[in-house]
């Protein structure tokens, strides 16, 4: 029946030009659905090949279509109100691409030109790091009715201080693991607390770091000159997990582990960056049968006493969160710094969301924030039936008002960075399953990039370089002969013609298996 629904739609749009998966979609689906969307992802079934995708058609169209009620991919922000790396969110272009496709009858194309599908480590995106940290098996104790929120503090086992320039928060359990928040307890004075109730920490110096909520990716801080961020981690210190189980998910098992990736002993020029709940309201109440706006700034009163950039941003509310802004404004109020609106709220899709720029927040500028809620029966995610006067608390059916920044102190020329490619020349340096494929220099600035293997490759393996949409812009097959373990690229299409700066992606199949990596130009 689905697929005749799709059928119909071809013979009443005689005037769509066909896509196929080939050469319009796979690309699409790489960058923005196959993150979640692959084997031993967060989310229900895989995406990564046609044979994946077309079973789901139905699914995926009512996932896009206008006034989807779960819309996909999830990309809470407003988009246009400030810009973000790893934006999700369709284009209108790619929209309409994916609705053309489906409605066609979602043809393959010719298989030979699919690009190369990313490749996705089990478990973990970054690989490997210099220390993991896992928490304690626990069997969450949540009922129908309320919430387990605990924390566990686990020593590093230390014995140096160590900068830590990227955290990757693996959950034991998916199913269960509604977010985590890992914070950095430098002194060492927290202890773990099972008791109930738990999510925050007890001592000034115990620090967050970062969070896991699904769909989330790694914090990863850029790491390359001119732009080195990281956080100092010490001797005596310990990970100290805030973990949120929801309710329902009593008696099943989680293991959640924290793997940090340090800069090497005696690295200098790194940057201290600091996360914090900027903006916050601790105390308020919200009657029940109202929509209630709240209002708060840091400083409470007057502005910051030194400039600052902030690096990302993140928005938190409960079930009852309609609407949510951050800004910075000027003394005067006259000046307005956007950084993050949130239109329609949604509780199971939140996170730290980085800013393609560093964003300069002047000394003398206030930090505010704005949030709606709809404490009303019309409110679909409404835990209460009738409704219910709702106060500050921890559990998932009271209410939170909380905007948390990474932020570092400012320096002259923070706001001209673009953090995409200080972000994306950072990744080249965590392991990939690549096979033993390395590529210098990267990002290519200027001459020629190696890329070379550490086993040669077979003669009838084939070298293909793609750029960000999915077109081969040249083939490197034919140096193969001359140098089975290294090839060269010089920057220039097969046409001879020089491509312009951006992300490309080199892919090598051998025999059928293909290994893929990411090239910056610049």
């Amino acid at each position: 029946m689905k697929r005749i629904f799709f059928i119909v739609s071809f013979f009443a749009l005689p005037w769509i030009k066909a896509q196929t998966w080939s050469g319009d979609v796979a690309q699409i689906f790489y960058n923005k659905c196959t993150s979640c969307h692959h084997t031993g992802g967060i989310a229900p079934f895989p995406l990564t090949t046609y044979q994946e995708a077309s079973p789901m058609a139905a699914s995926i169209y009512g996932a896009i279509s206008p006034g989807a009620l779960h819309q996909m991919p999830p990309w809470p922000p407003d988009n246009t109100y400030q810009q973000y790396l790893h934006d999700r969110a369709l284009t209108t272009a790619e929209k309409t691409t994916l609705l053309n496709w489906l409605n066609t009858g979602f043809p393959e194309g010719n298989p030979a030109q699919t690009p190369p599908p990313p490749i996705y480590n089990v478990g973990s995106v970054l690989g490997n790091g210099d220390l993991t940290v896992t928490m304690p098996n626990y069997v969450s104790n949540a009922t129908t009715q309320l919430d387990d929120y605990v924390c566990f503090a686990v020593p590093t086992n230390l014995t140096q201080t160590r900068t830590i320039k990227a955290v990757e928060v693996i959950p034991g359990n998916m199913e269960i693991v509604h977010h985590a928040l890992i914070y950095i307890d430098h002194n060492g004075v927290e202890s773990t607390n099972t008791s109930g109730f738990c999510s925050s920490t007890s001592s000034a110096t115990t620090k967050l770091l970062s969070a896991y909520v699904p769909g989330a990716g790694p914090m990863v801080f850029p790491s390359v000159a001119p732009l080195k961020l990281g956080v100092d981690i010490g001797p005596g210190s310990k990970i100290y997990f805030a973990m949120h189980y929801p309710n329902g998910s009593a008696g099943m098992l989680d293991s959640t582990k924290v793997i940090l990736h340090f800069y090497p002993p005696g690295t200098t020029g790194v940057r201290q960056v600091s996360a914090d709940p900027v903006v916050a309201d601790y105390s308020f109440n919200l009657p029940a049968n109202q929509i209630t706006t709240l209002t708060a700034q840091y400083p409470a009163n007057g502005g910051l006493p030194v400039a600052i950039s902030a690096l990302s941003v993140a928005p938190h509310m409960h079930l009852l969160g309609k609407t949510i802004k951050s800004y910075a404004l000027s003394a005067n109020n006259l000046d307005t710094l956007k950084h993050i609106r949130v239109p329609n709220w949604d509780f199971h899709w939140q996170g730290f969301y980085m800013f393609s720029q560093l964003q300069k927040i002047p000394s003398g500028y206030k930090v505010k924030g704005e949030a709606v809620y709809d404490n009303t029966a019309n409110n679909p995610n409404n835990p209460n039936s009738p409704p219910q006067s709702v106060q500050f608390g921890e559990n998932t059916t009271d209410e939170m008002f909380i905007v948390y920044y990474h932020y570092l102190l400012y320096q002259p020329g923070d706001e001209n960075y673009n953090l995409n490619d200080f972000v994306s020349a950072s990744l080249q340096e965590y392991a990939t399953n690549n096979d033993g494929l390395s590529i210098y220099p990267n990002p290519l600035i200027e001459g020629s990039l190696t890329i070379s293997f550490k086993e040669a490759l077979p003669s009838s393996a084939k070298v293909l370089l793609y750029n960000a949409n999915g077109k081969v812009v040249k083939d490197l097959t034919k140096q193969i002969a001359d140098n089975p373990k290294m090839i060269l690229w010089d920057g220039k299409t097969d046409n001879n013609e020089l491509c312009a700066p951006g992300m490309y992606y080199v892919s090598i199949n051998k025999e059928g298996r293909f290994t893929s990596a990411k090239i910056i130009k610049q």
